[in-house]
């Protein structure tokens, strides 16, 4: 399985399983002399990892990460970087009882067709432990981007859960850290919070929609036929595990839109073109507008729940399964820094690809 690493220029390696030693990163492509601690990657690791509330679950794992390779004397060398994250509270054991079974909603099945080997064991590569390792390495990209478009920045939210949304007119940006779902709307947390809990004691699990903002991006970033921004943006958050679909600004709402109303109209300001709108996304022909880009992914439910389900074993046989262990009644809430860190690797990607083709933007207006 060689297809572990994403990117072009800014290119991010992940390694490791769900129950090994270690999960990890490997970064190569940053340029040099970029400070960089472990604390500037720490703190959103702090942000993802689970066991901080009862609305996650309750593996506790500190994800401390190394720094390995890379950097000296604070600065990043343009050599790869090595990030490393040890595993420090595994339960193989909870999963003794499905060694023989496929779990309905996993990858278990596939993975048993393609490869012929499994790791039973929290689902080893195909587990969203993985994710520590991308939240890691979209810290070393937000540290490239805040040396190289000061004002750049890349907030995640969560703007549904299960049937329920937030209202828009209550959008805060400041309450997003403030409760434990990572939502803008302080009054869907208190809502939510009440419906996750009758799922949770139920055993059962529920889906959500991540919305990620980045503002302060440069017109110019991305390309118009293989190379589009959003391609790259979509299929960053579509590599995301329990991801099932991806939309860029009005997404599939455009589709209920007239060409007058989606269109969004151009005018100019006293510092360069503005839009009447943002229906685009903040990107045109693969092309980013200078707008902010906004995106959207689905999760679904979390398939690892204490219900039982119909399923068979490798030698063909039915059976019956409940999927014990410690698991998120509700994954979206821990997907919200990783779909800010694939954000923020496929912005970098784009400024060194953009920065290297033309330099800086070519054409003027005004």
């Amino acid at each position: 399985m060689s297809m572990n690493s994403f990117g072009h220029l800014f290119r991010v390696t992940t390694w490791g399983e769900s129950h090994g030693p270690a999960i990890g990163a490997t970064v190569d492509g940053c340029p040099p002399n970029v400070p960089l601690e472990p604390a500037m990657l720490q703190q959103w690791l702090d942000k993802r990892k689970p066991g901080q509330n009862k609305y996650t679950t309750q593996r506790q794992e500190a994800d401390l990460v190394e720094i390995m390779s890379g950097v000296f004397e604070g600065k990043t060398t343009g050599t790869p970087i090595q990030l490393m994250i040890r595993n420090t509270d595994q339960r193989s054991k909870d999963y003794s009882d499905i060694m023989e079974k496929f779990r309905p909603g996993h990858a278990d099945i596939t993975y048993w067709q393609k490869y012929g080997i499994r790791d039973y064991r929290g689902g080893g590569r195909s587990s969203a432990r993985e994710t520590a390792s991308r939240v890691a390495a979209g810290g070393v990209a937000r540290e490239v981007l805040t040396a190289m478009v000061p004002g750049l920045s890349i907030t995640g939210c969560m703007v549904q859960m299960g049937p329920h949304k937030v209202d828009r007119d209550n959008w805060d940006w400041d309450q997003i850290a403030q409760n434990p779902f990572w939502t803008p709307d302080a009054q869907a947390a208190t809502d939510w919070a009440a419906y996750l809990d009758g799922l949770r004691k139920s055993g059962n699990s529920v889906g959500a929609v991540v919305e990620v903002v980045a503002r302060g991006v440069p017109a110019g970033l991305g390309a118009p036929v293989y190379n589009k921004i959003d391609t790259d943006i979509a299929a960053a958050m579509m590599s995301i595990n329990a991801v099932k679909g991806v939309e860029i600004g009005a997404g599939m709402g455009a589709a209920e839109l007239t060409g007058e109303d989606n269109a969004d109209e151009i005018f100019m300001g006293p510092n360069g073109p503005e839009f009447s709108s943002n229906h685009a996304g903040g990107i045109l022909g693969g092309i980013s507008t200078g707008q902010d880009i906004i995106c959207r992914f689905a999760v679904k439910p979390t398939s690892s729940i204490l219900k039982t389900r119909q399923t068979i074993t490798k030698s063909g046989e039915a059976a019956e399964i409940i999927t014990k262990g410690r698991h998120d009644p509700c994954v979206g809430i821990r997907a919200v820094p990783v779909g800010e860190a694939m954000m923020a690797c496929v912005l970098l990607d784009h400024l060194l690809l953009h920065r290297g083709q033309v330099g800086g933007n070519q054409g003027v207006i005004g």
